[in-house]
């Protein structure tokens, strides 16, 4: 029998209590560590469920190409499963992203086209530029495309994280937060929550400078990988109880406050999830219990965070 690979470490991710980073007088708040996989993000989860579907099924053959838009995380995670499994992969991604995110793509063997964006902001146009480009490139090549924003097969990843929420709380779960880039993991971390609970509380977050999913209109912001600017083909009227707009400078500044005073350093999506879960939490009271998601590592993002001159 052969060792198990790196693919074998994805998941399984640990459930950490913050300590001071908590409301006045609210729900204790329960971070899901998915830092903890292979490439520090949580798409690891995703990439592969997209990848193996393919592969069951027939649609991505032994030999076969794989391309994908991608704002970052998607990206270096589908590069770590086709690295492993052999595929050649093309990503479409563009200048709006961490920069950490585009040479770890390359470094696990991607080639990369970068589109241009509007002075290094996220905005439905780009968005819908850089699908077009992987559109393109598919029907030129044959390649399989993933269409993350498209696809239902990461779902499966996704009910997985939610029963290992469900078995890591003993089932004393009583709300669930988290940003919506795909929709898929919101969506389908609350399938399974619901299906052991259907009482449990489910927020979503977005960008407030692009709140399209409460009714807002599309704008620009830099939390990197939500907020795209559209209501996008995974996203489902009830999926969520309630929608919190978190901005872009708030998300920062949490982000800066998990690392200083948890330890815990992650990437703006993380931080907007710590902001909506603290409002959830002070609405529930100090009975609850909240669980969010640490998205990525912030190793992700230390070029963002140098040019906004973080300073001690």
């Amino acid at each position: 029998m052969s060792e198990p690979g790196i693919l074998a470490g994805i998941g399984n991710t640990s459930l950490m209590a913050l300590r001071r980073i908590v409301p006045g007088n609210g729900a204790r708040i329960l971070l899901k560590l998915e830092s903890e996989n292979p490439t520090g993000s949580m798409k690891d989860r995703m990439a592969l469920a997209m990848v193996e579907a393919a592969e069951a099924d027939g649609r991505l053959k032994p030999g076969g190409q794989v391309v994908e838009y991608t704002g970052g995380s998607t990206g270096v995670s589908l590069a770590l499963v086709c690295a492993v499994k052999g595929y050649p992969l093309h990503i479409v991604s563009s200048d709006a992203f961490a920069r950490e995110k585009l040479d770890h793509m390359r470094i696990l063997g991607a080639r990369l086209d970068i589109v241009p964006s509007e002075s290094g902001r996220m905005t439905g146009k780009l968005t819908r530029d850089m699908i077009e480009a992987a559109r393109v490139i598919a029907e030129r090549t044959g390649a399989f495309w993933t269409d993350q924003m498209q696809n239902r097969d990461q779902l499966a990843a996704y009910h997985r994280l939610g029963e290992e929420i469900w078995q890591q709380t003993s089932g004393r779960i009583d709300g669930f937060v988290q940003s919506v880039g795909t929709a898929a993991s919101l969506r389908g971390t609350a399938e399974a929550l619901r299906r052991r609970d259907d009482r449990v509380s489910i927020v979503a977050v977005e960008p407030s400078e692009s709140a399209v999913l409460s009714g807002g209109p599309a704008g620009a912001h830099r939390i990197d990988g939500v907020g795209a600017g559209y209501v996008v083909p995974l996203w489902q009227d009830g999926i969520a109880d309630r929608i919190e707009r978190v901005s872009t400078d708030e998300a920062k500044a949490m982000a800066l406050r998990l690392a200083r005073e948890e330890g815990l350093f992650a990437g703006t999506s993380t931080g907007a999830n710590v902001i909506a879960a603290l409002r959830l939490a002070e609405r529930l009271g100090p009975s609850a219990t909240v669980v969010t998601v640490m998205c990525d590592t912030g190793m992700k993002y230390l070029s963002s965070y140098a040019k906004d001159k973080v300073t001690a």
